[in-house]
């Protein structure tokens, strides 16, 4: 200490520990000492702390990519639809033939969603009262669930999506009363983005046309009963509800119209279960449920397969139809109870069915397996059109709680209860979660 003091002090003529020159030099250095062991320290909480800003850094990067991976709509291809166990590998190929084969969208369950519908019927203009379920006093309890997939999530519809998917397009849905449950529906979500034009309606109300001009998209709707010619029967001067059904001849009412169109949504199969005779060759074969000695009854399936069969296959060797992509969606069952329309049938459940209530051996079951087996069949074909299934059959089979019932303006049916057809917004949305998906996947190429 004395030679370190004496080499620091050497202009000092008579240096002493008392001096007060010492002192404070002495004092300088024990400071110094204790500044350089602060600073170590301080050095060494900002290298931990840069550290654990770097990995932290790090996870929150990985997080984002797996919540995006994982998210709704973030792009037009289907990783949403990946099952949600697990995230798409960066180096992966995001094709949608694998999104399909990790998730089938069409088996599932209904679970709580408390956010209810997008569209209300206070938000959709174009709502027909027949289905405004909320307007006639249906409790509010079927509006709040949505279909959850099996090993994935469907997302929530988005209106901006779907018109982008089909923008410069035309869609048309081909098919009964259920066909325009379903362009209702379309036709209520895709207006929370844009305001169709109603450009054309004929004189019965069966064929529409809606313009979305921002867009370039028109929407339509054409009916058929049955696909193909089906002519009503008149006994003593009036319409009865049977129909004679011309197996063979295609109805061109909509089939003359597929040239036009870029997607077609064709259903159907609930006119099958009146009494109707069966054609071929202009000559009657048959008929279904009319138990008459003279005719053989081929039943509901054999009809449905053999009127399927024949709308596929015009569509299929449609000439002017290049391009054309063709969904078939499935049967939807009724679900009246002790009774059917106007003998005191009634469908008064408040939640989805469970699914040991099914059966899966009914004729719903039966009629969906008939249009999977045809759409498997055409799909084998070589062709430039493509067909695919909207399979809505399971996920409707439970909804029991969704129809109008009682809850519609009786000012023109009065005794009869609607277990048929689908409340608005209602259960019949999630056909169009569904349609979404499959539109996306059957984009052209750019």
């Amino acid at each position: 200490m004395s030679t370190t003091v004496s080499k620091n002090m050497v202009t000092s003529p008579s240096p002493s520990l008392s001096s007060p020159r010492l002192q404070c030099t002495m004092e300088w250095n024990v400071i110094q000492n204790k500044i350089k062991s602060s600073l170590l320290l301080l050095l060494l909480i900002s290298a931990i702390f840069l550290l654990s800003i770097l990995y932290s850094s790090n996870s929150f990067t990985t997080t984002t990519k797996e919540s995006h991976s994982q998210g709704p709509l973030l792009t037009d291809l289907d990783i949403s639809l990946m099952p949600t166990t697990q995230s798409p590998s960066q180096n992966s190929t995001p094709a949608n033939d694998a999104v399909e084969e990790q998730c089938d969208i069409s088996i599932g369950k209904w679970v709580k969603e408390p956010r209810g519908p997008i569209y209300t019927n206070m938000t959709c203009s174009t709502l027909p009262d027949f289905k405004n379920c909320q307007k006639y006093g249906k409790e509010q309890s079927y509006l709040y669930w949505r279909w959850k997939p099996d090993g994935c999530d469907l997302p929530r519809f988005d209106p901006e999506r779907f018109l982008g998917v089909v923008r410069g397009k035309k869609l048309a849905f081909i098919g009964d009363s259920l066909a325009r449950n379903q362009m209702e529906s379309l036709l209520c979500l895709l207006s929370q983005a844009e305001t169709p034009i109603d450009i054309y309606k004929d004189s019965a109300d069966r064929y529409r046309t809606w313009y979305f001009p921002s867009h370039n998209f028109t929407l339509m709707v054409m009916w058929t009963e049955f696909y193909v010619q089906g002519v009503q029967r008149i006994i003593n001067g009036t319409a009865s509800a049977s129909f004679d059904i011309h197996l063979d001849k295609i109805n061109n009412n909509w089939a003359s119209q597929l040239p036009s169109i870029n997607y077609a949504i064709i259903s159907g199969g609930n006119w099958f279960f009146r009494t109707n005779y069966l054609y071929e060759g202009g000559e009657i074969i048959g008929c279904v449920n009319c138990r008459e000695e003279n005719l053989t009854d081929f039943g509901i399936p054999y009809a449905v397969k053999r009127v399927v069969n024949k709308a596929l296959e015009s569509i299929n060797e449609c000439k002017e139809c290049d391009g054309l992509v063709t969904f078939l969606r499935t049967y939807t069952p009724s679900h009246f109870e002790n009774g059917s329309w106007f003998n005191g049938g009634y469908c008064n459940k408040t939640q989805p069915l469970d699914e040991n209530e099914l059966n899966l051996y009914s004729i719903d079951w039966e009629l969906r397996k008939i249009q999977l087996e045809e759409i498997k069949s055409v799909k084998e074909e070589n062709g430039s059109k493509k067909f695919e299934l909207l399979d809505v059959t399971k996920a409707m089979m439970l909804r029991a709680d969704g129809h109008p019932g009682a809850n519609y303006d009786k000012r023109w049916v009065r005794n009869a209860n609607d277990c048929l057809h689908w409340c608005l917004p209602g259960p019949v949305d999630m056909w169009n979660d569904l349609l979404l998906q499959l539109l996306t996947r059957n984009q052209p190429s750019q």
